[in-house]
């Protein structure tokens, strides 16, 4: 007799079988039922003929490839949940490079803005040093 249970996704699936039914066993009906509920009908494996040897290896067969088949799949999907997880990371270290590079533009573009200041209240400081000493001289000659 064949049980089914549903197994969670990160648990291994083992199915054992045996070819050493009795051939007086009448065959029953839904004695092979879906052997993997999450897998797609059209690839389920198909019950095998119980008087056939070559049947029931087909049937081990695949069910061996479906098993596989599923743990692809399931790989499948975690690799698309990092791949989202790393673009995302992605996104954010080059938000983060484009806040740096503007940044470090910005800080160019202020200590240029503050040189020239600098400058010019250095010509301020000695223009209006030229009109203390002009100033000065008027009221000296007067």
């Amino acid at each position: 007799m064949i049980t089914t249970a549903r197994v969670p996704a990160d648990k291994a699936i083992r199915i054992a079988f045996s070819l050493n039914d009795s051939p007086d066993d009448p065959p029953r009906e839904n004695a092979f039922p879906l052997a993997f509920p999450d897998l797609e009908q059209q690839l389920q494996p198909l019950p095998p003929c119980h008087d056939s040897k070559e049947s029931m290896q087909v049937y081990k067969q695949h069910c061996q490839i479906a098993e596989e088949y599923y743990e692809v799949k399931k790989e499948i999907a975690l690799l698309e949940e990092r791949k989202k997880e790393l673009i995302l990371r992605l996104d954010q270290v080059e938000k983060e490079s484009m806040d740096a590079a503007q940044l470090t533009k910005e800080y160019a573009e202020l200590t240029e803005e503050n040189r020239t200041l600098k400058l010019a209240q250095m010509q301020c400081v000695e223009q209006l040093e030229k009109l203390r000493i002009q100033y000065q001289k008027r009221l000296g000659s007067s």
